[in-house]
């Protein structure tokens, strides 16, 4: 054990010595910096940087100490002599270089600090070079535009992934899929990820798989790792069968920083292939929620839907110029109660037919269409407020009956309670007629003088 290890240790063992003693021990500054250089070295490792140069000193013992910055964020590094020597080319500040390094802690300051070990100018031939003139060339051709990117579909029941079965991906992928939707399929080919030859096979069975169109989405998918290592998904072929690929599809490669030209190709970018898992599934509880409340919405628009017609049905038996005028009014009347009933009955049997869809569910949900329910639910109200206007009393005045009343406004039942001499209004489909009684016959068999 190394002696920075060995004095956490034991100052560790020291602190829980302490806890059970009944206190907490405090850090001193010294052993928590240790603490924090010896987590962040053993963590992060060797990296490659990408930065412009700025705030170059070079002492007298001919180390270098700069800082590394892009437009959002600095940090400070330090190439010592006998590296430095190993340069081919000038440090100067503005120049961007390519880094290779290991991050420390500098205890002194409390600072952290990139030890770099060795230092390339970013030129023309290097690979993030090539990486910026590809993407400023495909996107010249339209390859990245917004428009012809395509919907991925919300219920898929066969997923297409391209990967290496020699990794982690395809079981973290598959364990995350049958976790939220285990009735999706999944379709996978084996390819090298990386090294000569990768692109081409990544390229055929992008290709093989829009000419079969057999899955519903296409993923890529490939763990981190360094620029070299993930430069297959950076070529050209693959770029342009993507784009040509007839299949939407998502591209999951490295970890979230990590960019590919790939992904701005790609229907949909994910950052990591366990991320491209849910983005590619609806999660099955969500979506048993989401129906829950569509019910919910439903019955109370039903209920709804009926109290509002019961009140009118209400108003029309207690208005006084519409009580009944003949046998036909009560039939009438008799017809809608039939209907109100008939409008419940339609509304609990369409709240059981969710009800039996949500079963259904549980077994199929990605074939499941819960709008075309909605639609004919919504259809079928519509249907019976139809059916409930067409008893109205206008309809019946329509078919060629009229309705009598005095001056005060009271119907005429009986023809024995009008005079003659005496004001009468006539109610038409359209319009009224005013009129003066001449004569009132009793007998219905006892015709009137023309």
């Amino acid at each position: 054990m190394k002696e920075t290890e060995l004095d956490l240790w034991q100052s560790d063992v020291a602190r829980q010595n302490a806890l059970f003693d009944g206190f907490s021990a405090p850090w001193t500054v010294s052993e928590l910096t240790k603490k924090i250089r010896f987590l962040l070295e053993g963590q992060i490792g060797e990296v490659w940087v990408l930065g412009e140069i700025s705030n170059l000193r070079i002492p007298s013992s001919g180390h270098c100490y700069f800082t590394l910055k892009d437009e959002t964020a600095v940090i400070n590094a330090v190439f010592f002599r006998s590296d430095a020597q190993k340069l081919t080319f000038e440090l100067k500040d503005g120049l961007s270089v390519v880094v290779r390094g290991l991050l420390t802690v500098y205890e002194t300051k409390g600072q952290y600090q990139l030890r770099v070990l060795e230092a390339k100018k970013k030129g023309a031939g290097s690979l993030l070079e090539k990486f910026e003139e590809l993407k400023r060339k495909l996107s010249q051709e339209g390859l990245f535009d917004l428009s012809r990117k395509k919907k991925l579909p919300l219920f898929p029941e066969k997923i297409g992934i391209i990967t290496s079965l020699k990794g982690a991906v395809i079981q973290d992928f598959s364990r995350i899929l049958q976790r939220r939707a285990p009735g999706i399929r999944i379709y996978v080919r084996d390819v090298r990820v990386q090294g000569n030859g990768a692109a081409v096979e990544i390229a055929r069975a992008i290709d093989e798989f829009s000419l079969a169109h057999e899955v519903d989405i296409l993923v890529l998918a490939r763990g981190g790792g360094s620029l070299e290592d993930l430069w297959a998904f950076n070529e050209e072929q693959v770029a342009r069968a993507l784009f040509r690929c007839r299949i939407p599809t998502v591209s999951a490669v490295g970890h979230e920083t990590d960019f590919t030209i790939a992904d701005f190709v790609a229907d949909v970018r994910a950052p990591t292939p366990s991320a491209a898992a849910e983005i590619v599934s609806r999660d099955w509880e969500e979506w048993r929620q989401e129906l829950e409340h569509l019910r919910q919405r439903i019955y109370r628009f039903s209920l709804q839907f009926i109290e509002i017609w019961k009140e009118r049905l209400e108003k029309i038996r207690s208005s006084s110029s519409l009580a009944e005028p003949s046998r036909y009014v009560g039939l009438l009347r008799q017809n809608v109660d039939m209907l109100e009933q008939s409008l419940e009955k339609a509304a609990m049997v369409a709240v059981e037919r969710i009800r039996t869809k949500q079963a259904q569910l549980r077994l199929r949900l990605q074939s499941f269409d819960p709008m075309q329910h909605i639609r004919s639910l919504a259809e079928a109200l519509k249907l019976w407020g139809a059916r409930l206007e067409s008893v109205s009393p206008q309809v019946v005045l329509d078919r060629g009956y009229a309705m009598a009343f005095d001056q005060q406004g009271q119907l005429l039942k009986d023809a024995g309670k009008v005079v003659s001499g005496e004001k009468v209004i006539v109610v038409l489909s359209k319009g009224k007629l005013l009129g003066v009684v001449e004569k009132t016959v009793r007998n219905k068999e006892e015709d009137l003088p023309l």
